[in-house]
């Protein structure tokens, strides 16, 4: 037996929920520990994905208020990679480019997977599917972007990739999923701009 659960109840049903489990797991001594509540926030499990112009070099980012990051030290509002939940029977990649549209109205072709991971194990099952892909920054409109009648209010930041890196080691970036996604984009940014830039992409006229 690796874990037991012997209970598990939903004790919050909002916007979020939040379960609570009654459980033991073995030990690595050897046994089994005492039996355990804890409870775990549901969060839904989350895509992310870095829009890159191989092009110009350039990286675009989302900036937007988080309640999360009150009374936390950060400033709410946060720079972020486009990103949305799950929603029953998508895909990764569906919901990638549902919100590439809702957050920065664009399109892109080929999707690179970065990773998955856990967002904080230690007390919410969330997983984030990170990826990277390619896009015509040149023309994207800078503000309105979101549903405002889902309270959301959304402009892009498109910064050289130089200096989107260089926030993340100065500590302009403060989100997890932006520091991940661009730490891998300065390991893989030659790899990325021999291979995407040999791709054509459409004339550009000018801003709409």
């Amino acid at each position: 037996m690796d874990y037991e659960i012997i209970d598990r109840e939903t004790v919050y049903d909002g916007f979020f929920q939040v379960s609570r489990f009654t459980l033991r797991h073995a030990l690595f001594a050897g046994g089994t520990s005492e039996t355990l509540v804890r409870e775990r926030f549901e969060r839904g499990d989350a895509v992310g994905v870095l829009l890159y112009d191989p092009w110009e070099d350039q990286v675009v980012l989302v900036e937007q208020f988080r309640v999360g990051a009150i009374d936390t030290g950060f400033d709410p509002w946060l720079l972020e990679t486009v990103a949305g939940i799950v929603e029953p029977g998508e895909s990764p990649e569906q919901v990638a480019r549902r919100e590439a549209m809702e957050e920065a109205a664009c399109e892109f072709g080929e999707l690179e997977p970065i990773c998955r991971y856990l967002v904080s194990p230690g007390g919410t099952s969330q997983s984030v599917q990170l990826f990277c892909a390619p896009v015509d920054s040149r023309d994207l409109r800078l503000d309105g972007h979101g549903h405002p009648d889902e309270g959301e209010d959304i402009r892009l930041q498109i910064l050289s990739a130089d200096a989107a890196i260089a926030l993340v080691e100065t500590g302009g970036i403060e989100a997890a999923m932006p520091i991940i996604a661009l730490q891998w984009l300065a390991l893989n940014r030659d790899h990325l701009q021999s291979r995407w830039r040999a791709a054509p992409r459409a004339p550009y006229n000018g801003p709409a």
